[in-house]
Formats: structure tokens, C-alpha cells, sequence
């Protein structure tokens, strides 16, 4: 798997630069970009700059949010769940507002219970990506799980700081 970390400090073009470089090599890259998020503000970011992505490489976007139930919510899972989704689709309509809307990208947006591994697993083998992108400090928040996804998804991966 390939790994990227992109600088903070250089400019998104350079980058994008970059990829379209990189698609030579790997063929076309028209499967998508799925951007993992958790609302924190390092993931917004890293929305940010998948928007862009998906922008100048004209192919659309899935943005997913992994939640998992924990074991003393077990006996009320259906509400928690119901709960979960309610808060995830409001806290996404706020960076819908901000960040996606009239930027001229197809996107979906995902909310799902599990792994983070597993929801980007199971999306890759359904649907396919050409890359995708996490913020590094949600990746360092659940080390166990970020491995995880680095063994099992078998896609190139940036990560923005």
C-alpha cells in the first residue's frame, strides 16, 4: 500500500500535481476518493482536502463516519443507533453547508456502526476507490484499528496532518 503524507505547508496544487502523475501510472482513477471522518476539526480538514481532490480529478466523493456500539449499550442498541445516525447527520449537514455545497462534487455521505477497517473494507470491495484520505490525528486515535485498515485495505492512503 502506498502511503502519502501531505505537508501542511505546501500548496493543495502541487499536490493534485502530484496525483495526476501518479494516475498515469495506475490508470484511471474514477472509482472515487472515501474520506473517513469523525467531526473532529484535523478531520475536517482532511474534507477539505479530499473536496479538492474530487474537484480537480473530477470523481466523486464518499465521506464515512464509523461509530461502533459499546458493550454497556448493548441492551439499547436500537436507540443508541438511532441516536448516533440523528447526531452524524446533523453534524455532517454543518460541514455539508460549509465545505460541499456548490463545489460542483457528487458525494454521499455514510454512517455506519463498526471498525473503521471494516466500513473501508467493505466499501472498497462494493464499490471501489482510487485513494483515500484520513487526518493523521484520527488515525493516531485509534492505533489499533489504523493498523488494521493499514493491512487490510489495499489502497493508496493520504494522509493530511
Amino acid at each position: 500500500m502506498m502511503k502519502i503524507i501531505l505537508p501542511a505547508d505546501k500548496c493543495l496544487k502541487l499536490h493534485i500535481s502530484y496525483f495526476n502523475r501518479f494516475e498515469k501510472v495506475i490508470g484511471k482513477m474514477k472509482k472515487g476518493i472515501l474520506c473517513a471522518i469523525d467531526f473532529s476539526a484535523s478531520s475536517k480538514d482532511a474534507l477539505r482536502w479530499s473536496v479538492e481532490f474530487a474537484k480537480e480529478l473530477d470523481v466523486p466523493l464518499t465521506i464515512l463516519y464509523a461509530y461502533r456500539l459499546q458493550k454497556s449499550q448493548a441492551d439499547m442498541a436500537v436507540e443508541f443507533k438511532k441516536r448516533a445516525e440523528a447526531d452524524a447527520s446533523q453534524n455532517f449537514l454543518k460541514l455539508e453547508t460549509e465545505l460541499l455545497a456548490n463545489q460542483g462534487v457528487a458525494y454521499e455521505f455514510k454512517s455506519e456502526v463498526g471498525f473503521i477497517a471494516d466500513r473501508v473494507k467493505d466499501h472498497a470491495s462494493k464499490k471501489g476507490m482510487s485513494f483515500m484520505v484520513i487526518d493523521q490525528k484520527m488515525s493516531a486515535s485509534n492505533k489499533e484499528s489504523f493498523d488494521e485498515l493499514l493491512k487490510e485495505v489495499h489502497v493508496p492512503l493520504v494522509i493530511v496532518p
